[in-house]
């Protein structure tokens, strides 16, 4: 096609490439792109200390059972105790993780983590009687108790929100019964990682240039992404599908197994749903969840609107799910991690020079671990010690999808920093509800400033289709995975069977309402739903990522647009937000700042976004034929 020639025309031209920066071993990377474990613990005599210390409280504690009625200073005292317990639990913890994470092939660090593991599940055995207790506490003594002692006002939240949720705690006795159950109830999770990376092995193919690669997950994603033979991508997708396909009873036998297992818990708790079970913790309504998945499913015009203008401009006569990452342009320019963390530094001012200047410290004082090294886990994130500061992981591999990844982490490493400086401890852990609203936010941030500082056509056509896939990825497929969640869980409800059909369908029911017509099927359309972690994992958890976008999108929208008094107040909201922690109800947090997710027009906020941005990524492509 004449667009496919000129893009493959222009792609030569213009491009500055960097060699990809590769360790062979971790002792040749840079202290100054390593983490500093010393701001932690400075040597294991001091982290020994401190399980000994842990040890110690949980024996403390255990002196309080059976008093926390009598009064208000046991109840403080015993707060104050476990709250102490927690802190050292969690540097602990941490300390051992973090240094396994970047370097997974030493099994001295596993055993430690292993250790800390293990006082962590005795923990929950061994205070199993706290909740029914405090429960037998009347709810308007423990309010006169917290009006009474400025000790307690900080624990007022936790306090006061579990008589909320008291219907749903149960006796002493069978709280200790179900956390027996807390290791069986992970069984099917541990099988599924088990069967889908121990176990599993990979083929082998040869790709049309006589290559021989290994699909691999990485493989298969190296192969979709970026080989521009079509074949080729279908002769890895075959290969690499074929082995969850081959497996599909068995991968539905254990999706039975967790789903049949919520609905065992949310029974045990009294909740009438296992949707009810998952969002009323957060006190978040169900409603929102509805909301979300019912007005995604009814507008997926842009989705297939991508999809059209992607069928197009690579000249397919068939377009399939392989052909979906494929680059709509060859963009390979390199961006040097110093040259992106500039970058991405000047994109967050319009958050102000403070909020910039707490970014260049988390990005200067051993707080992240940059660059690949054997040994060292995959992806990134970014994970707290409160009292210390939060720690962030990369890869960095110097592609644009990793600048925005940077952008992404630091969103999150800003949002714990801004809580754990502004929070006490009992409320500095914000909920997954919000977790992602500031690294989205971050990588809108940066659109517009990469975009304001280019004129290089594909770079422009490139940063469009990095946010496009991001939204797509994050909203859309995440809205689609709870509402596949959603529904099986339904199944389970309502008695009826689960089996590969019966779940393939429901897949497939959802893939054709959300992708049309557009993409052809296979014999492997259906069965995407096989290799999914987070169904295994972590259920009715991914609709999170969609809600955290759409609130990102509407706080976007008021830091940018108005006049300048009403921006700078919807600064300040969204900064408070961050400052928040756990300190209220997600809803509740988010209505504060000016979202409301209960209402269609906040999820449609996001809809609109991307009908824009492929129309948007359509001009620029068109402009390459003038």
């Amino acid at each position: 096609m004449k667009h496919l020639v000129l893009l493959c025309i222009l792609a030569v031209t213009g491009l500055t490439t960097v060699a990809q920066v590769n360790y062979k071993t971790r002792e040749e990377v840079p202290e100054k792109y390593k983490w500093n474990f010393d701001d932690i613990y400075t040597n294991w005599d001091a982290w020994e200390a401190d399980l000994e210390a842990i040890n110690q409280d949980m024996e403390s504690i255990q002196a309080y059972k059976g008093k926390l009625g009598e009064s208000a200073d046991n109840l403080i005292a015993l707060s104050q105790i476990q709250e102490s317990l927690m802190k050292k639990a969690y540097k602990a913890y941490q300390f051992v993780s973090l240094q396994s994470t970047v370097d997974n092939r030493n099994m001295e660090l596993q055993a430690k983590l292993q250790k800390v593991q293990l006082m962590f599940a005795q923990f929950g055995v061994e205070t199993a009687w706290m909740s029914p207790e405090m429960l037998q506490i009347p709810e308007a003594t423990m309010k006169e108790w917290i009006a009474s002692n400025d000790e307690l006002k900080v624990y007022q939240f936790d306090l006061m929100d579990m008589y909320r949720l008291q219907k749903h705690v149960l006796s002493e006795k069978m709280e200790q019964l179900m956390s027996y159950y807390s290791n069986v109830k992970s069984t099917p999770g541990k099988v599924f990682t088990a069967l889908s990376t121990t176990d599993i092995e990979f083929p082998e193919i040869e790709l049309s240039n006589g290559e021989k690669v290994k699909i691999t997950p990485g493989g298969y994603s190296n192969v979709v992404t970026n080989n521009k033979n079509q074949d080729d991508r279908k002769a890895a997708y075959e290969a690499f599908y074929d082995l969850y396909y081959k497996n599909k009873n068995t991968y539905a036998a254990i999706y039975n197994g967790i789903v049949q297992s919520d609905w065992a818990s949310a029974r045990a708790r009294k909740y009438p749903t296992c949707l009810d079970a998952a969002l009323e913790g957060n006190a978040i309504p169900t409603d929102v969840y509805l909301n979300l998945i019912n007005t995604v499913k009814q507008h997926t015009e842009p989705l297939q609107k991508y999809a059209k203008l992607r069928k197009k401009v690579l000249g397919l006569e068939k377009y399939y799910a392989f052909d979906g990452s494929i680059s709509l342009v060859d963009f390979n320019k390199k961006y040097p991690y110093d040259e992106a963390l500039d970058i991405v530094t000047a994109s967050v001012l319009p958050l102000g020079k403070d909020y910039q200047a707490k970014l260049k410290t988390a990005t200067s004082s051993g707080w992240l671990d940059v660059y690949e090294n054997p040994g060292k886990r995959s992806g990134a994130f970014s994970s707290g010690v409160y009292g210390v500061h939060p720690y962030m992981l990369l890869n960095y591999d110097e592609t644009l999808d990793y600048v925005f990844t940077l952008a992404h982490e630091l969103g999150h490493t800003m949002h714990t920093t801004l809580s754990n400086e502004t929070q006490p401890f009992a409320t500095h852990n914000y909920t997954i509800f919000v977790a992602e609203v500031a690294s989205t936010f971050n990588e809108r941030l940066l659109l517009d400033y990469m975009m304001e500082k280019t004129n290089d056509p594909l770079e422009r056509i490139a940063l469009l289709n990095q946010t496009i896939r991001g939204i797509i990825g994050t909203f859309y497929a995440q809205t689609m995975f709870a509402d596949y969640e959603y529904q099986v869980h339904t199944l389970a409800e309502q008695g009826r069977p689960i089996n590969a059909d019966i779940l393939t369908n429901v897949w497939k029911e959802l893939a054709d309402t959300y992708y049309g017509d557009v993409s052809e099927e296979t014999m492997y359309s259906g069965y995407a739903w096989t290799r999914i972690p987070h169904f295994y994992n972590s259920p009715f958890y991914v609709y999170q990522y969609a809600t955290c976008f759409a609130s990102s999108a509407k706080l976007y929208k008021d830091v940018t647009e108005g006049n300048k008094k009403d921006r700078r107040a919807a600064i300040e909201r969204y900064i408070t937000l961050l400052q928040s922690g756990g300190n209220d109800h997600p809803m509740e947090q988010l209505k504060k700042a000016g979202v409301d997710l209960s209402k269609p027009e906040t999820i449609l906020a996001v809809i609109n976004q991307l009908d824009t941005l492929v129309d948007q990524l359509e001009e620029e492509i068109n402009k390459l034929e003038d």
